[in-house]
């Protein structure tokens, strides 16, 4: 390790890649979503605790991001993210803050993860010639 550089996050060798790149997935929109509440209430109260808060939380959030790379693909660890954030955000803001989200809305991203996962997971013309 080089001085002054910050260790990244390691698991046993015995947990599966599938298993890591799962439970990274969930840290991370869980870390995001928390980010998100604490950067929100921060503006409705002004508090500097609150900011802070918020800010470690997001830079637990490039760490945790950052270690995960080192078991799984950056396209594979970001789409779960992403897809757990949107449906995790849609819930809180239904639950936490009494938003009503319409139907349509839940349809949205619905689609929005369909065509998410057509990227990711949809063979490239490259695969397909051989």
């Amino acid at each position: 390790m080089i001085a002054g550089e910050v260790p990244l996050l390691r698991v046993p060798a015995t947990w599966s890649t599938p298993a890591v790149a799962a439970g990274a997935m969930v840290l991370l929109a869980a870390l995001d979503g928390l980010g998100a509440v604490l950067a929100k209430t921060w503006v409705r109260t002004g508090s500097w605790t609150i900011g802070g808060a918020g800010l470690v939380t997001f830079g637990l959030l490039f760490w945790v991001y950052s270690s995960s790379l080192r078991y799984a693909e950056l396209s594979t660890v970001t789409f779960g993210w992403i897809v757990l954030l949107q449906v995790g955000l849609l819930l809180a803001d239904r639950f936490c803050y009494g938003v009503a989200v319409p139907v349509d809305k839940w349809a949205a991203a619905a689609g929005i993860i369909v065509l998410q996962a057509y990227l990711l997971l949809a063979p490239s013309p490259l695969e397909t010639a051989h």
